[in-house]
């Protein structure tokens, strides 16, 4: 199996490799007759059937490249525009001829390498349709999909309707991979080229992609505007209804101001001839108003000068009350820094009680160490006492045992004077 996924390997990367150079010499749009692009998807169509479970049927066994393609679109939602497509294409019958219309599908829209990224990510739904040794479940796989990202740079354009993809037959032609001296030195100018045209390919496509975020974040500003340009309309209409309305009420306000202005004409003549009347008597009691304006100028200037004495005196009563406040200020600060010294030697009096609470319980504690320790050295004291007397009375026992078996000795010697020379030495070991 390794051997198999080894060659699988380097078939895809010949047939990658060659589609993109011929591609890019090719110069044009792709179609379903381009030979390297026919050999591709039959590589691509060998890789995926590596390793594939076989199935059990009403026809007999089976494998199926459409069962783990369709997760796509459980994985990635993008991907269910293809499948869907695929299932209404009315000439495809079998499962190999929907899979074989959506790897070309996918291929156009240059998403191939990103659905195959996804689908390898989820082993654990793959295994359920390949082996455990399988190309797509192993290593190789990760790197045929890495090897497709480069197919991006190819624009095809692939008719999948009329094409019949579920009776061909897969077959890899060999002689489009076998190259001589010459073709090689050509493939290296070519790479060169197909590097610089891909540089190209990738700015074009990153210029092309932030041009497209600029033109959707227009197409927002382009919606907004609308929809502000709609309800510009709808108030620039309702402003203009309101104006005729306006226009109306003021045509009948000029009406009625030019009947108006009329009865005031009246009605100013009728007050002329009041105003004259009126005028002689003012003139007459003109004389009078002059010495009451008189009298309340001088009861003006007296008040004035009360209203003066007033300020001055009140000026006065609200600097005391500012001293005042001042002086209340200086005692609330001094009754506040008072009690914050209250609050700190109650505290410090706590601490002290505390610690001489702790004293005294230590020196209790530290007597009643003393009065066990002072038992348990008179207890030893008698026990010292007790050794040194049974000591003593082992001494005396000791002595006695020594001094009889002397005279025990002594007795046998007497006893036995005719004894061999060894019975004497005995006796001398004993007694001594």
């Amino acid at each position: 199996m390794a051997m198999e996924r080894a060659n699988l390997l380097n078939m895809a990367k010949l047939s990658i490799k060659g589609l993109i150079e011929s591609a890019l010499s090719f110069g044009r749009t792709l179609d379903s007759d381009y030979p390297p692009l026919q050999q591709f998807f039959v590589v691509m169509e060998h890789c995926l059937k590596h390793g594939l479970r076989v199935k059990k049927s009403f026809l007999g066994f089976n494998k199926s490249l459409w069962g783990p393609l369709e997760l796509v679109e459980k994985l990635c939602p993008e991907a269910a525009e293809i499948s869907a497509s695929v299932r209404d294409l009315p000439g495809l019958k079998t499962p190999l001829g929907r899979a074989r219309a959506w790897l070309r599908l996918a291929l156009m829209q240059k998403r191939l390498a990103d659905y195959l990224r996804l689908l390898i990510t989820r082993k654990d739904l793959l295994s359920d349709f390949y082996e455990n040794s399988a190309l797509m479940l192993e290593e190789e796989g990760a790197v045929i999909v890495g090897l497709l990202v480069g197919l991006n740079v190819i624009d095809a354009n692939l008719c999948v309707k009329g094409e019949d993809l579920d009776s061909q037959v897969g077959v890899i032609d060999f002689s489009m991979y076998l190259k001589n001296d010459i073709d090689d030195y050509r493939s290296e100018e070519r790479n060169s080229q197909i590097a610089s045209i891909l540089d190209q390919k990738n700015y074009v496509e990153e210029l092309n992609r932030q041009l497209n975020s600029t033109v959707q974040g227009l197409q927002g500003r382009v919606d907004s505007l609308e929809k502000s340009n709609s309800k510009l309309i709808e108030e620039l209409a309702i402003a203009k209804n309101n104006i005729i309305k306006l226009q109306e009420e003021n045509q009948q306000l000029r009406s009625e101001n030019s009947l108006i202005l009329l009865k005031a004409q009246q009605q100013l003549e009728v007050t002329q001839g009041d105003v004259s009347v009126e005028r002689d008597t003012y003139r007459q009691s003109a004389q009078g108003l002059d010495e009451m304006y008189n009298e309340a100028r001088r009861q003006l200037k007296e008040e004035c000068q009360l209203r003066q004495d007033v300020e001055n005196e009140l000026v006065v009563q609200v600097s005391m009350k500012q001293e005042m406040e001042l002086a209340m200020k200086l005692l609330e600060k001094d009754i506040h820094e008072k009690q914050d010294t209250l609050i700190g030697l109650r505290h410090q009096l706590d601490e002290v009680k505390a610690i001489n609470v702790e004293m005294y319980q230590k020196m209790q504690s530290s007597d009643d160490e003393m009065k066990k320790k002072n038992n348990m050295i008179s207890r030893l004291e008698e026990k010292t006492n007790q050794i040194t007397a049974t000591m003593k009375q082992l001494e005396q026992s000791d002595k006695d045992l020594l001094s009889q078996t002397r005279t025990l000795a002594m007795s046998f010697v007497k006893c036995a004077s005719t004894d061999t020379e060894h019975q004497y030495k005995l006796v001398k070991d004993i007694s001594f």
